[in-house]
């Protein structure tokens, strides 16, 4: 008897450029996952017990953070509901079989509410005009109700480290305020807590993870309303100087968490009417006669996989996400 040959053809080992990218998919996962849990832990957004309604748009974002969301939930060492909210608007062409395929799909509980606001909104603004301001109010109202008749204790949004900056830009340059767009506040309603697990993490990271897991992106330009112009500007700005002077925006972005009211102008903040000499030497104190100096700060962006395992901000989020796992 002859001894059998094997004459199949080896298994080729994956070539380095497919290693790579194997390597940065995973760099780019758990970079996003210890962004999402760090911010979480920073602004304690969620709690043991909380049913986190997650508001699904069919976007980029709102896919990224449900799955952010999802990972966490099986590792956190706290337990809590999630469950998924779709607001079908009935714009002309919107695919309503997509997000309760892919819901079901993943096992997740979910909610499709169906209300006509298109209708609504077509008929109050006369054509031409944009729609978004009068659909964003209709939106949040029946957001809301939804999450009151869910018992949600938690509504998350998707907006992440770039919209922050943008909407504090907006504020600056056309409303003469110092304001942006909290990770976690109270509703407008006094009723819900509104958090925005996606904080930290910059719109690139978003877009890059979305073509990875290859979400079934729904388009956001059924309803034909034109674009925030003010926005796309902003927007615009911000990306020219981060190509000009990398980190620069994290910096900003930064100083976002690192207010001085005492250095500002708002009375409501500091009581500069009370301030009184009391003989306490103090670093926060007026240099009145020294000129200001700006060292450079480090360009590392919280998404940086180098420089982070020290820092106090580190170390409690591996307690959510446990990203030995």
């Amino acid at each position: 008897m002859h001894a059998h040959t094997d004459t199949s053809a080896p298994a080729h080992p994956a070539s380095r450029s497919e290693q790579k990218q194997r390597t940065d998919q995973n760099k780019l996962a758990k970079r996003l996952l210890r962004e999402t849990g760090r911010a979480i832990a920073d602004f304690g957004m969620i709690e043991d017990g909380d049913k986190v309604m997650v508001c699904l748009s069919g976007g980029k974002d709102s896919y990224t953070l449900l799955d952010m969301l999802l990972t966490l939930k099986a590792r956190a060492p706290i337990n809590f509901e999630i469950v998924a909210v779709n607001l079908d608007q009935k714009q002309p062409g919107f695919p309503d079989h997509v997000l309760p395929q892919y819901l079901g799909s993943l096992g997740v509980p979910f909610h499709i509410e169906t209300q006509d606001t298109y209708s609504v909104v077509t008929r109050v603004i006369p054509e031409g005009k944009t729609m978004c301001s009068l659909c964003s109010r209709l939106r949040r109202g029946i957001l809301y109700r939804v999450a009151s008749e869910l018992g949600a204790t938690k509504i998350a949004l998707g907006h992440h480290r770039d919209d922050i900056l943008a909407t504090f830009f907006l504020n600056l340059f056309y409303g003469g305020r110092m304001k942006a767009m909290p990770p976690k506040l109270m509703s407008d309603n006094g009723e819900h807590i509104v958090i925005r697990p996606l904080a930290y993490v910059p719109e690139k990271d978003i877009i890059a993870y979305a073509a990875q897991k290859q979400f079934p992106i729904i388009p956001c330009n059924l309803c034909g309303t034109q674009e925030n112009l003010k926005r796309v500007e902003v927007s615009r700005l911000i990306a020219e100087w981060d190509k000009k002077f990398p980190g620069r925006s994290w910096n900003i972005f930064g100083a976002l968490t690192r207010v001085v009211p005492s250095h500002l102008m708002d009375r409501d903040l500091f009581d500069f009417a009370g301030i009184m000499a009391n003989g306490v030497a103090s670093e926060h104190g007026d240099k009145a006669f020294d000129s200001e100096q700006f060292d450079d700060l480090p360009t590392a962006t919280p998404t940086d996989d180098a420089g982070m395992d020290d820092t106090p901000a580190h170390r409690r989020v591996i307690a959510i996400t446990d990203l030995r796992r």
